[in-house]
């Protein structure tokens, strides 16, 4: 093959494959290299990156996007943004005693950012069976403690006042008045967020 210049050269079809290869001098020879382990495993140096498609793909777990090159105040603790997650999930519902027949669960989503989640929806007890006191709910990420709490509302007649905190890792749903409160066709809708 006669040698050409680089502007004689017909032009790649793009995007790339990444298993296209070019010459490189390594150690004093010259090898060939593919463009996908040109920046392989190298940290990559920019004054700005623009996605024009595609999406930012965080590739280990655990890493994220760090802030610390900004000021931050006493007390902190971590400037990685390492997840972010939404969804909805199948909500286990309990009661402190006796068991409930039938219970449905409506919009109940999440969103994970950070260590954060944050949690709604609406748990409606459709046969109450021997169930009473307070109602439990399932979480969709293990919360690092049982100091969180949140807001809600009962939608029944019965003006039930309600609190919303964790315990025993889950949404604890706690009644003002705890006589005989879990009732059929009772509905909570409810809103907290807590650490993982």
């Amino acid at each position: 093959m006669a040698d050409k210049k680089i502007s004689a050269l017909t032009a790649s079809s793009t995007p790339l494959a990444g298993t296209e290869v070019l010459p490189i001098v390594q150690s004093g020879a010259t090898v060939k290299v593919s463009v996908a382990n040109l920046t392989a495993g190298r940290a990559i140096s920019a004054t700005e990156v623009a996605l024009s498609t595609g999406n930012l793909v965080i590739g280990t777990a655990g890493k994220g996007i760090d802030f610390s090159a900004s000021t931050h105040a006493a007390g902190m603790t971590s400037e990685l943004l390492a997840d972010y997650e939404e969804g909805n999930w199948s909500v286990t519902v309990t009661s402190q005693a006796g068991t409930i027949t039938t219970a449905t669960t409506t919009n109940c989503s999440y969103t994970i950012i950070g260590n954060t989640v944050f949690i709604s929806g609406t748990v409606t007890i459709v046969a109450a069976g021997t169930g009473d006191g307070d109602l439990y709910l399932s979480l969709p990420a293990a919360a690092a403690n049982n100091n969180w709490g949140g807001g809600g509302r009962e939608t029944a007649a019965t003006g039930k006042g309600l609190a919303i905190n964790g315990a025993a890792g889950k949404l604890l749903i706690r009644f003002y008045d705890q006589s005989s409160v879990i009732v059929t066709n009772y509905a909570v809708t409810f809103s907290a967020s807590y650490k993982i």
